[in-house]
């Protein structure tokens, strides 16, 4: 029997690719998004059985709607992608963007990850990946803060739940993919232009399939992500912020 996976943030970029790469493999796909023109776009480009659920997530009540929909469906891959972005000083960015960036990257993320942890949990097994961000790993990012605050705790949670996990021996595998720059649609979303030269959506995802094979918790897509990584625990963080500040500032174009 094929497996099916379910996709949030399937309409673009990350979630999209992942979406062609499981279609490819001949999943059956749940697929989540704001843009229904778009999650129809895709469906009808997947060679595979489709299943669009759209929903926003900036709605507590969408995800609980959504919960109850799939109340019946056994998921053995949950790509828990949905995120949006915010870059500018924290005094200056709309408050409102802030609070659903909040929204979305933190408490939907977190409430369908604790869903769907419970319903494999019951099932015997499953795969969860969190999409979170190399920003994750580092101890604050001025001029993009609540970006970087919201995907620390989507690493910090991945982490901690996944050691519960392993000393519980429980059949389910969970992962957070953290990578640099991808060229997405996110960019232009936040208002941000990379000081780094970005990846493809596709190498992401086919670095996030390999870390997933391998069973790595946190996944570092790109040779050189994976550097930088490594190399700024070595820096004290008072060090740190200035530089990562300097780079942010380029991001404001």
């Amino acid at each position: 029997m094929a497996k099916t996976v379910w996709i949030t943030g399937a309409s673009s970029g990350i979630g999209r690719e992942f979406a062609r790469r499981y279609g490819a493999m001949g999943c059956r796909l749940i697929l989540t998004a704001r843009r229904v023109d778009r999650l129809e776009a895709l469906a009808a480009e997947l060679d595979t059985d489709c299943c669009i659920l759209p929903a926003d997530l900036t709605q507590e009540a969408e995800c609980r709607r959504l919960c109850r929909e799939l109340a019946g469906e056994k998921i053995d891959v949950f790509i828990n992608n949905a995120g949006l972005g915010v870059c500018g000083s924290f005094l200056d960015t709309d408050p409102a963007r802030e609070e659903e960036m909040v929204q979305v990257n933190v408490c939907a993320m977190a409430r369908l990850f604790r869903y769907m942890l419970r319903q494999m949990q019951a099932a015997g097994g499953g795969t969860i990946l969190n999409v979170a961000s190399s920003a994750g790993l580092l101890p604050g990012g001025p001029y993009m803060a609540g970006y970087y605050a919201s995907k620390a705790y989507m690493v910090s949670l991945t982490r901690g739940v996944a050691e519960e996990l392993r000393q519980q021996h429980s059949p389910v595998y969970v992962c957070a993919l953290c990578p640099g720059p991808v060229d997405t649609e996110f960019n232009d979303r936040a208002g941000v232009v990379f000081a780094l030269k970005g990846i493809t959506p596709r190498l992401c995802v086919e670095e996030a399939l390999r870390g997933m094979r391998r069973r790595r918790t946190i996944i570092v897509p790109s040779a050189l992500m994976r550097a930088c990584t490594a190399a700024q625990r070595l820096v004290p963080v008072p060090l740190l912020l200035p530089i990562v500040a300097r780079q942010q500032k380029k991001k404001l174009g």
